[in-house]
């Protein structure tokens, strides 16, 4: 319509109304020449021609005919099979269009990335992230190991005793750090934290140690200050106890703890069942204790019914102080009515203790006949007088 109403202004101004047209309106000669024709055809009531700008196969040619092997050469720079293979030329690089199309053009298909980007959508491929979702080797017995711990479970809490679930949170440098997430502030006023993450040699890491009681939704959190060992996650189930835990549990003659199986709380490890001896002497109850099976922590009750309410809770936050820290785990809600307490532990805590043979045969510890590795009760010793 355009061509052909370019076409009767042309015609209107009679000799020199063509170019005239073209310099106004930017089409070239030969557009408002074939809209000339068009007019005159429908005049002598002739067939019209095709409307379309271009005649059947005119315009340029699609790259993946010009270029049959454009697609072959794209497909082995993503294809993941090729990624870390030593001919792959973008085996350690970001795959990005931009890369790609540079990558492309070197190997004698000259392409822009915006037509990397296309072909690669109109093969199905999409931007993503990872995703964890390997476990890596399962243990035969995995499954097995998951249906004791909820049998466990459903059997000490039908008797009223306390069931808890612990592991420690991601250590956070402390200080005006960029912290993942967004918040909603003033236009253009975003909070300035430091480029580096470097770690702050006055404020050093917090260390956050969780104990979620999985009867009554609550939870607590000792923030530690000097390292992640076994004696400080027996003192954080300690600090949950004296703080939450016996006011819940007035008459508990027991309490059942279930642990990833790595960490400060490995159920390889001699220190983690010393500590946990400590405590029962301590509290005076025997402790029950269930492992996850190795590579199944997001499993454990805590991941997704704590700590994951409380990363939401201080997104986009700089964890400026230990104090700030702890304020927001204590403000740390949910629909369901979580309850939250948290402190700083000051505690140091000794590394590298060595557990001899002597001490481990003097423990009251008492494998269960389902993989005692992973299952086990610790009764208290006996008091000396």
């Amino acid at each position: 319509m355009r061509r052909q109403w370019a076409a009767a202004e042309a015609m209107e101004l009679a000799w020199g109304g063509i170019s005239c047209v073209a310099r106004a309106t930017g089409l070239s000669r030969t557009t408002i020449l074939a809209g000339i024709r068009e007019l005159r055809m429908q005049g002598s009531s002739q067939a019209l021609p095709n409307p379309g700008i271009r005649r059947p196969g005119g315009g340029r040619k699609l790259v993946l005919e010009t270029d049959p092997g454009l697609w072959d050469a794209l497909d082995a720079l993503v294809d993941p099979v090729t990624r870390g293979h030593p001919e792959s030329p973008l085996r350690w690089t970001c795959k990005s269009t931009r890369k790609l199309a540079e990558e492309l053009t070197r190997q004698g298909h000259p392409v822009s990335d915006r037509t990397v980007a296309r072909l690669l959508y109109d093969a199905g491929y999409s931007l993503q992230a990872n995703r964890k979702t390997r476990e890596g080797k399962n243990h035969p017995d995995r499954n097995a190991q998951f249906e004791h711990i909820n049998e466990q479970v459903r059997r000490v809490q039908k008797r009223g005793l306390p069931v808890v679930s612990i592991d420690t949170k991601k250590k956070e440098n402390v200080g005006d750090f960029k912290n993942p997430g967004q918040e909603w502030r003033p236009e253009d006023d975003p909070q300035k934290v430091r480029v580096h993450d470097f770690k702050d040699k006055e404020l050093g890491k917090a260390i956050p140690h969780g104990v979620y009681d999985m009867t009554n939704n609550q939870g607590w959190v000792s923030v530690g200050i000097n390292h992640d060992t076994a004696h400080f996650a027996g003192n954080s189930i300690r600090q949950w106890w004296e703080r939450m835990g016996q006011q819940r549990f007035p008459r508990a003659s027991e309490l059942m703890i279930t642990a990833d199986g790595g960490g400060s709380n490995n159920y390889r490890s001699r220190l983690w069942k010393v500590a946990l001896q400590n405590l029962a002497n301590d509290l005076d109850f025997k402790l029950r204790v269930c492992h996850f099976p190795p590579g199944t922590s997001k499993w454990n009750k805590i991941e997704h019914r704590l700590f994951s309410y409380i990363t939401s809770n201080w997104r986009g936050q700089p964890l400026v102080s230990l104090q700030a820290i702890v304020n927001l785990i204590a403000s740390t809600t949910t629909k369901t009515g979580l309850i939250v307490q948290a402190a700083v532990d000051t505690n140091v805590y000794e590394t590298g203790i060595k557990v001899s043979d002597e001490e481990m045969a003097n423990l009251r510890l008492t494998p269960c006949e389902f993989h005692g590795e992973w299952n086990y009760t610790i009764a208290p010793q006996q008091r000396q007088t």
